[in-house]
């Protein structure tokens, strides 16, 4: 920004350069269920047709159609879907304007510009701008489970912006807007290594296969001496085994706290998730617990996690 440059023009021109860039990029979706019709966004990411969106978006499609503002308009069929992420992909047979590019979620900081993009209300081409509010936070999903790391803008959100772009000042995808939390509240599954393996997943398979331990953990700190035996301050004391499950069969007990994984330390549920990959499905892996004052190794095989609606 030049040294006599109002502020607030610049802060225009980056949200109108994004804006330039990103809205050929996006559509609005119109969604036809047995439970009715909805709308929601969608945003190109691959030349050959390929959509991501929110998978609570998608839930229940019989069929859908995206619009973009050039006027194009397909249809498009789900690819695949997974709730435990919000992500869905959707493939359009017909040409589509150019892809998103993505970002990286890892190098936001909080109080950073962003741009929310989607169609809110019917209201197509739509977009707010404000900023990382925080990261990492923790949504609900209607499946009863969590999805972490999600970004949190007060980028003005509404109705039909769920599976709408959120993108940083060079117009880069680095979020999927997916809830209205509040008034100035607004959060995003973030694209990262994580999700974009998801979405490429589910671009080749259509699906998610995850391995699962049947256990509920919450955060604690440790006591100095087994936080200095293990280098870490913090464990994952398990308040909840699931009967029969691979943690019950290996011998996991309530009170636990797991210090480690297959090698890695844990230190809250989300690191557990991450470790729970297609590769550790039926994969014999060590578990490292500190039970009455000894640590105590215990072996468990993750089976695939199936019963996400």
């Amino acid at each position: 920004m030049a040294a006599d440059e109002d502020p607030l023009d610049a802060y225009s021109r980056v949200v109108t350069q994004v804006a330039r860039t990103v809205l050929p990029s996006v559509a609005s979706l119109a969604v036809r269920s047995a439970r009715g019709d909805g709308a929601g966004s969608a945003s190109v990411i691959d030349a050959d047709g390929v959509l991501l969106t929110s998978a609570h978006v998608v839930a229940g499609a019989r069929s859908a159609e995206a619009s973009f503002g050039d006027g194009t308009v397909v249809a498009v069929e789900v690819v695949g879907r997974d709730v435990l992420s919000d992500l869905a992909v959707l493939r359009a047979h017909e040409p589509v304007p150019p892809a998103v590019g993505f970002g990286d979620a890892a190098a936001l900081s909080v109080g950073q510009l962003v741009v929310a993009l989607g169609n809110p209300l019917g209201l197509a081409g739509s977009v707010t701008a404000g900023i990382v509010s925080n990261l990492g936070r923790s949504l609900p999903t209607g499946s009863g489970r969590v999805i972490d790391e999600v970004i949190q803008t007060d980028a003005a959100l509404n109705p039909g912006n769920s599976g709408g772009v959120l993108a940083d000042g060079s117009g880069r995808m680095v979020g999927v807007n997916t809830a209205v939390a509040g008034v100035g509240l607004g959060l995003a599954v973030p694209i990262n290594a994580s999700t974009r393996a998801i979405i490429d997943a589910l671009v080749g398979t259509g699906r998610i296969r995850r391995a699962w331990l049947g256990i509920a953990g919450e955060r604690v700190r440790l006591a100095p001496d087994l936080r200095e035996r293990i280098g870490s301050p913090t464990g994952l004391r398990v308040a909840g085994v699931v009967a029969d499950s691979p943690a019950d069969l290996a011998g996991v007990l309530r009170g636990d706290i797991v210090v480690s994984l297959d090698g890695n330390g844990v230190v809250t549920s989300t690191s557990i998730a991450r470790l729970m990959v297609e590769d550790a499905i039926d994969r014999r892996v060590e578990m490292t617990v500190w039970r009455n004052g000894a640590l105590v190794d215990v072996f468990v095989t993750p089976r695939e996690l199936v019963d996400v609606p």
